[in-house]
């Protein structure tokens, strides 16, 4: 695909009358005239992140930007999340999401507005705090796409609800935004967005695909019990270790011998927890695994074949009854195939038709999902973050780019949040009729 330097990129974003396609003038002209306070409030989210569901200098940033585009806004819906309501005559409503935690890395990138902060995880331990998953990105999008909406209310007709949602890492915030009465005590909305950063994308580019985008995420604790002893005497124990390990092994096969080969699926151990001296054969182990699959029957297929395969070696080996519980589960994100096909064509004319790009699936995974709820079409878009001078670099030194959750990562924070904020007023604007003069 034929590429532009970064240089035209900005120009493009940053120049009036200067552009890469047919984009609504006003919206080139407003990110002229705002980049400056748009790449404040990015540097200023940036330097400033907050864990999942203790997002609350954040959560009242978010609030206090739509009180100020005229929007009625309540917060700490579902603990901390924020809805503003910009209500503007007849017409649809559209949802806008935006997710504000952060993750508990220590950031390694050496930028001037390098994340410094530090927090407290649920297990009580002191850990460096980053965006490195780009929801600072996310929130300059949202926050510029509302500011414009705000601003151009002559353009458009109908209702914009924002959403600043807590503990979108931990799969916690849309439900609890969602069981707190979004879909009840606010305007439900006939479509609802969302866009996310893209760690290997180059910037001014977005993707887009209808169908499955993301997988479901099942979250499992498994607990394989034995008879511990002493190390010495393995004979008068029932070593849950090696249960564990027989276990570990045989979970592989449930995806290779009895999924079929048409349906991804990924099953992966994540944590083994198990002893804690070198002659003690304890008496239990404690497994932490990540499931993930786009089809519901998948997912419980896979379930039952843990539950299965645990409980038939406890039985083989003599041992008492394991256990296996899901902690957190979130379905896979869909996108709506009707709304997809009417947003593309909105973003191709707002972006240039080589700048819009179809992607396959991956098995990550967002509860983006879960606004799906109640039958309401959603469509997640992702952008790209990277400059085209750092993927040709990383390509010449056979060096792969750091990825989202490294703590290397780091979106160039101009092109991304202005190709987020063109996009995302391309889609809200061709889901809204414009504004009439009667």
């Amino acid at each position: 695909m034929p590429r532009r330097p970064l240089a035209l990129l900005l120009l493009a974003l940053l120049i009036p009358g200067r552009s890469l396609a047919d984009d609504a003038p006003s919206v080139k002209d407003w990110l002229a005239d705002n980049q400056k306070a748009l790449l404040g409030l990015y540097t200023e989210l940036h330097e400033h992140p907050e864990l999942s569901f203790q997002e609350i200098k954040t959560s009242e940033r978010m609030a206090d930007e739509l009180k100020k585009v005229g929007a009625e806004v309540t917060t700490k819906v579902g603990r901390l999340g924020v809805v503003g309501v910009l209500k503007n005559g007849e017409g649809p409503t559209v949802l806008v999401r935006t997710d504000m935690d952060a993750l508990p890395v220590t950031e390694e990138t050496g930028l001037p507005y390098a994340s410094k902060a530090k927090g407290v995880d649920p297990r009580g331990d002191e850990v460096g705090v980053m965006h490195a998953c780009g929801h600072d990105i996310h929130m300059t999008t949202f926050v510029g796409t509302a500011r414009w909406l705000g601003e151009n209310k002559d353009q458009w007709s109908g209702t914009v609800v924002f959403i600043a949602q807590p503990a979108e890492e931990t799969i916690g915030g849309a439900r609890a935004m969602l069981d707190d009465g979004l879909y009840s005590r606010f305007p439900k909305p006939d479509f609802a967005l969302a866009l996310h950063c893209r760690a290997d994308g180059e910037v001014g580019d977005v993707y887009i695909r209808p169908g499955p985008l993301l997988a479901s995420s099942t979250s499992l604790d498994v607990v394989i019990r034995g008879r511990g002893g002493h190390g010495a005497m393995p004979s008068l124990t029932v070593d849950p270790i090696v249960l564990a390990a027989l276990a570990i092994l045989d979970f592989q096969t449930i995806v290779s011998r009895e999924i079929l080969p048409s349906e991804p699926a990924v099953v992966t151990v994540g944590s083994i927890q198990g002893g804690n001296k070198h002659n003690i054969i304890p008496n239990e182990v404690k497994l932490q695994m990540t499931l993930r699959a786009y089809s519901e029957p998948v997912r419980l297929q896979l379930i039952e074949g843990i539950e299965r395969r645990v409980k038939a070696l406890a039985e083989a080996h003599k041992a008492p009854a394991p256990s296996v519980e899901v902690r957190e589960h979130t379905p896979a994100t869909i996108n709506d195939p009707d709304l997809t096909a009417r947003v593309e064509p909105l973003l191709k004319k707002a972006l240039g038709d080589d700048r819009v790009i179809n992607v396959d699936p991956v098995m990550g995974s967002e509860d983006f999902a879960l606004y799906a709820q109640d039958g309401v079409p959603i469509l997640m878009l992702w952008i790209g973050t990277i400059s085209p001078e750092r993927i040709k670099q990383a390509e010449a030194a056979g060096e792969t780019l750091p990825g989202l959750h490294s703590s290397r990562y780091h979106p160039d924070p101009v092109p991304s949040f202005s190709t987020g904020i063109r996009a995302m007023t391309a889609a809200v604007m061709g889901l809204l009729p414009p504004k009439s003069d009667h």
